[in-house]
């Protein structure tokens, strides 16, 4: 599992609109951002639709609460994942011990310490969904005003996604 979003900033052209704030990476110009979590291979399992100027810690727990139950083998529906890799922008002790508590393990960088955590040998994953998100142009730059349209338009992104990657498979 691994989560993203920093540095994924959409700006919203012409207009401001909800889910908008001003861009610490582009002259605070009005944009958003986009939370993604996803599974090992990079299927997304949620996302969430910020405003640019969001902190990505305050989306960690509202990301793992969307995921939804997973159906098909017998029992109960998985519900959870075993781990979670964030970066930096996810770390905070009181997140950790959250996730600890609901049976997931915390693999998050931990700020002000050097690089070379190892965790890009696997958050890879998360930045190519982000990039595979990216090439609908609707996503790329954001042009609706309303939150509920351009979230529509990450939601269909998803979906197909998710449908080429299990187009492939079988």
């Amino acid at each position: 599992m691994g989560t993203g979003g920093g540095g994924q900033c959409q700006r919203a052209v012409g207009f401001g609109g909800a889910q908008t704030g001003p861009n610490p990476t582009d002259r605070a110009k009005q944009g958003s951002k986009h939370h993604v979590l996803t599974d090992a291979q990079g299927l997304p399992l949620s996302v969430l639709l910020t405003a640019a100027n969001v902190n990505d810690v305050t989306q960690l727990q509202p990301l793992v609460k969307a995921i939804p139950r997973i159906a098909g083998k017998p029992g109960a529906p998985r519900c959870r994942p075993e781990c979670v890799q964030g970066d930096r922008g996810y770390d905070s002790e009181p997140h950790r011990c959250w996730l600890r508590r609901r049976g997931i393990q915390p693999v998050l960088a931990q700020r002000r310490t050097e690089h070379g955590s190892g965790l890009g040998k696997t958050r890879w994953v998360v930045e190519r969904t982000l990039s595979w998100l990216h090439q609908f142009r609707r996503l790329r730059v954001r042009w609706e005003r309303r939150a509920d349209i351009h979230y529509a338009f990450l939601t269909i992104g998803c979906i197909l996604i998710s449908w080429n990657f299990l187009h492939h498979e079988f």
